[in-house]
């Protein structure tokens, strides 16, 4: 993060923005389940009809130049109905829980101000997610964009605003910074209660030290395993959906994908056959020195971007209907940059020998180096092999024939808590090792009253450990 100082007046601007959602959160803390539930569909419709979702998506791009337009139109038209659904039917509002064997009783309690700060890779939809959230648990959200792209997200909220004025709601229970910097998001997660961060490494170490409870998510590197046993025109086709997803803009596409040698080739031609080209070594090369000009340092210029505007610059002879770019590789780490995460639609294939062990050491290496604790996946039938991969990798997600980018977030169909901000564990610098969800958004009161029941002795728990008292 920059050691750039507010202003005295970012501060009081700032201090304004919490202080009207406070009030407005006040209002809000008094709501029924059913006005809540009412206010959360009205803000979700309010950016997912037709006019307004293409609209948010052409802005999108206009502003970020990253993915496409018909991509990003279609996380409105899927995403948001998507996580609606499954939220519509929780409770957020009073009792929630009540557990008689135990003699437990669950209340749900609003947090107050919730700082959401958002990408610029996502400036669309994410804010629409996180003020679903927010709402839900009868919070306030403070939005702090991403300068690149601050007019999109601006306008989401005011569509949302506008839909909460509507019926008869304070608009303020939605706010969004309207010049954000670096200090001025560093001074919103200072005065919140809670921040949700979705970003960059520094902006949800900033996070992490604000001195404000957060959830924040880890780097994405994910990494697919391809067994002797998968369906391989089915793997292909869901890796290569995924990996194309919005030009791979999202922290959840697929960098890597390690095959095993009995099935490589036919697994690389399915590839092929969907529109993947595989780099010969002197075009790798050059590819390699394309996306990191300098070792480390990743080109801005290709990031998310398509195929062709990447082979351009590198000078590949790609098929015209080419949109994953392919490239061998057999190493990790610093050495190896194409094991890492590339924010593109470059993906690194792997050849393994032998076990799933091989291939679960390459993945955890991987990984040790970029994406710690995001997501894996296994396209297999062997269910032993989908324990091994469960067992002995350091990740929270593990899809199994699924992609990474368009299941681990949840979807219609699996049974992943429904969300855009994935908490990567402590393997990814974050406090939560699942997704987050509606239960992130709210405090919880616990009420616990006595239980009728014996006090086992010191030798019914001890058991045979007695004997040597």
């Amino acid at each position: 993060m920059s050691e750039k100082t507010i202003t005295q007046e970012e501060v009081e601007y700032v201090s304004q923005l919490v202080e009207r959602a406070r009030i407005a959160q006040k209002i809000a803390e008094r709501y029924s389940q059913e006005r809540v539930d009412e206010l959360v569909m009205a803000i979700a419709w309010s950016t997912v009809k037709k006019g307004v979702a293409r609209e948010l998506a052409q802005m999108a791009y206009d502003e970020s130049k990253m993915g496409n337009v018909e991509t990003k139109f279609m996380k409105f038209r899927n995403k948001v109905p998507c996580v609606l659904d499954e939220l519509k039917r929780q409770k957020s509002v009073g009792l929630i829980e009540e557990i008689p064997e135990k003699g437990l009783r669950k209340y749900a309690k609003p947090v107050g101000v919730v700082g959401a700060l958002i990408p610029s890779t996502q400036p669309e939809m994410t804010p629409v997610v996180k003020a679903m959230f927010g709402l839900k648990a009868r919070n306030a959200v403070l939005f702090s964009p991403h300068p690149r792209t601050r007019k999109t997200t601006l306008k989401v909220v005011d569509y949302m605003r506008a839909a909460l004025k509507e019926r008869d709601a304070p608009p303020d229970l939605l706010l969004c910074a309207e010049n954000p910097g670096i200090p001025l998001s560093q001074e919103i997660m200072k005065r919140c209660d809670l921040v949700v961060a979705t970003g960059g490494a520094g902006m949800v170490r900033a996070a992490y030290s604000s001195g404000t409870p957060a959830y924040g998510v880890g780097v994405g590197n994910d990494v697919a395993i391809v067994d002797e046993t998968a369906d391989l025109k089915d793997a292909a086709q869901k890796i290569f959906i995924s990996k194309n997803f919005d030009y791979a803009s999202g922290c959840s596409c697929e960098n890597a994908i390690v095959i095993h040698e009995s099935v490589y080739e036919a697994m690389v031609a399915e590839m092929k056959a969907l529109g993947s080209y595989m780099c010969k070594a002197e075009e790798k090369a050059r590819l390699k020195k394309v996306m990191w000009p300098e070792p480390g340092k990743l080109n801005l210029k290709i990031i998310t971007q398509p195929a062709s505007f990447i082979a351009g610059l590198a000078e590949l002879p790609i098929p015209e209907n080419c949109q994953v770019i392919m490239v061998e590789e057999s190493g990790s780490g610093s050495a190896f940059p194409f094991s890492g995460e590339k924010l593109s639609v470059v993906i690194a294939v792997y050849k393994y020998s032998g076990g799933i062990d091989k291939a679960i050491e390459i993945l955890n290496a991987n990984q040790a180096y970029q994406g710690a604790g995001h997501s894996c996946s296994i396209h297999s039938r062997n269910q032993e092999n989908i324990r091994q991969v469960s067992l002995k990798t350091y990740t929270t997600r593990v899809m199994v024939r699924q992609g990474t980018n368009t299941g681990n977030s949840g979807t219609w169909t699996n049974g992943m808590p429904r969300t855009v901000v994935l908490g990567c564990g402590t393997w990814g610098g974050n406090i939560a090792s699942e997704n987050i969800v509606l239960k992130h958004f709210y405090n919880t009161t616990w009420v616990s009253e006595p239980l009728d029941v014996p006090v086992p002795s010191l030798k019914e728990v001890f058991g045979e450990f007695m004997d040597e008292e």
